[in-house]
C-alpha cells in the first residue's frame, strides 16, 4: 500500500459542499454566531451534515452522496431548513453569495479548534480573510488514476464553473469589477492553484511524499488547489465555485460536474500533456473578471473560423449541448435545459446581486434581500 491509498467510490456519485454566511438582523453585517447556532439544530441526523468553520461568522452544510440531481436537491432544502430554523432561534439569518459586502476582514473571529488555530498561527491574516463562501463539488471515481485524469479534465472548465456560479462583486465594501472577488482570496496562499501534471496516481504518491518529507505538507487538506483528488473520500473535489444564492443553483452545478465527469471518465478526450495548463491562468481570471461575458483562450483553434479565443458563455453552450447523451433521467435534462438558460441570457448571481444594489441603493439591503432569498427560496431568481 503506498503513503496515500486511494479509497474508490461508486463512480459519478456527487455530494456538495456549501459555505454560508451568517447575517445579523441590525446591519446585516456577519454575526458571530456559528458555534451557538449547531446546539439549535434539531435533527440529530442533520447535525452530522452541519459543520464548522475558520470563522465564526460562517457555517458549512454537506449534502449526503447521491446519484440524482433531483434527490440532491431534497438534501439540500432539508439542510437549508434545519439551519434556518436554527438561525431564526438565534435572530440572525443566513445568506449564500461568494463574499460578505462590507464585512472587514479583521473583526473576524477564528473558531475554536486546533486546526483553526493552527492555520491562523501559520498564515496570520489571511486565515482571517479567508470569510469567503464556496460551494465544493464531489465526484466520485472508481480508482486513483481516474482521479488524477479527471483532475486534469475537469481544470479545462475551471471557467465555466467560476462564470456560472459567480455571486461575490462586493468586497470590503466596493464594487470589485470582478463577478467573483473571492477567487482572487483563494489564490494568496502558497499551496493554491493547480497539481502538478501527474498521469498516474503513484506518480502523485511521489511527489506527495517528498513535500511531507520536507514538512511542507501533512495531509491532502494542506493543498488549496482549484480542483484536488480526495483519496479519503474517493473523489475528486471540485473547489472554485462561489456559494450561489439559493440551493437550485447549488444542485444544478453539482449536475454539470456529474455529466462532465461521465463524459471525461468515458471517452478520454484530453492527452495529459506538460502543457496542460498554458491557458489555465489567462481563462480562470477571464472567468472570474467578466463571468460569463469572458473569453476562453484554445490551445487548439476551431477548425471552422481559425478562432483562437471564444467567448465562455458560448463554450458552456457547446458543451451542455454535447452532454444531452450523458444525461440518463429527466431530471438531469431538466437540469441541463437551466444551466442553458443560464448561460445563454447570460445570467449569473454576481448580476443579481448587482441589479439588487442599483435598485436599493445599500450594500445592507443587499444582505437582507440575499439572505430571504437563501431561507425563504429554493428556486433560483433567474428561474422566477
Amino acid at each position: 500500500m503506498g503513503i496515500l491509498p486511494f479509497s474508490t467510490s461508486t463512480p459519478f456519485t456527487m455530494g456538495v459542499e456549501l459555505e454560508l454566511q451568517l447575517v445579523n438582523r441590525r446591519n446585516f453585517n456577519l454575526a458571530t454566531d456559528a458555534i451557538d447556532l449547531l446546539t439549535w439544530i434539531d435533527c440529530p441526523v442533520l447535525q452530522n451534515q452541519i459543520k464548522l468553520e475558520i470563522t465564526q461568522g460562517m457555517i458549512e452544510l454537506n449534502s449526503g452522496i447521491h446519484t440524482r440531481v433531483d434527490e440532491l436537491l431534497i438534501d439540500l432544502n432539508a439542510l437549508r431548513g434545519a439551519l434556518g430554523k436554527g438561525a431564526r432561534r438565534l435572530n440572525i439569518d443566513v445568506a449564500g453569495g461568494g463574499a460578505h459586502p462590507f464585512q472587514n476582514w479583521s473583526e473576524q473571529r477564528i473558531t475554536p479548534g486546533e486546526r483553526f488555530l493552527d492555520l491562523h498561527k501559520k498564515y496570520g491574516y489571511l486565515a482571517k480573510t479567508f470569510t469567503v463562501f464556496g460551494q465544493h463539488i464531489h465526484i466520485g471515481v472508481g480508482s486513483g488514476d481516474d482521479a488524477i485524469y479527471l483532475t486534469h479534465g475537469f481544470a479545462r472548465y475551471v471557467p465555466h464553473f467560476i462564470a456560472l456560479s459567480a455571486a461575490s462583486p462586493f468586497f470590503q465594501g466596493v464594487d470589485t469589477a470582478f463577478d467573483s472577488s473571492r477567487s482572487n482570496v483563494v489564490r494568496a496562499f502558497p499551496l493554491a492553484g493547480t497539481m502538478p501534471v501527474v498521469r498516474t496516481w503513484s506518480e502523485f504518491e511521489d511527489y506527495y511524499a517528498q513535500l511531507k518529507e520536507l514538512g511542507i505538507v501533512s495531509s491532502i487538506k494542506d493543498f488549496y488547489w482549484d480542483i484536488r483528488p480526495k483519496p479519503e473520500y474517493g473523489t475528486v473535489e471540485i473547489r472554485v465555485c462561489d456559494t450561489p444564492l439559493t440551493v437550485e443553483h447549488a444542485a444544478l452545478l453539482g449536475c454539470y460536474a456529474q455529466l462532465l465527469a461521465r463524459w471525461i471518465i468515458n471517452e478520454r478526450p484530453f492527452e495529459i500533456r506538460d502543457d496542460h495548463y498554458l491557458l489555465y491562468q489567462y481563462n480562470r481570471f477571464e472567468a472570474s473578471r467578466y463571468g460569463l461575458e469572458g473569453e476562453m483562450a484554445q490551445q487548439q483553434p476551431d477548425t471552422a473560423g481559425g478562432k483562437t479565443k471564444m467567448p465562455i458563455h458560448e463554450s458552456i453552450l457547446d458543451r451542455l449541448q454535447d452532454l444531452r447523451r450523458f444525461a440518463v433521467n429527466e431530471a438531469e435534462l431538466q437540469a441541463l435545459k437551466k444551466l442553458r438558460h443560464l448561460a445563454y441570457e447570460r445570467l449569473n448571481d454576481a448580476a443579481w446581486l448587482r441589479r439588487t444594489y442599483k435598485q436599493r441603493g445599500s450594500l445592507s439591503d443587499v444582505m437582507r434581500l440575499s439572505s430571504e432569498l437563501w431561507m425563504n427560496h429554493s428556486t433560483s431568481p433567474h428561474f422566477q
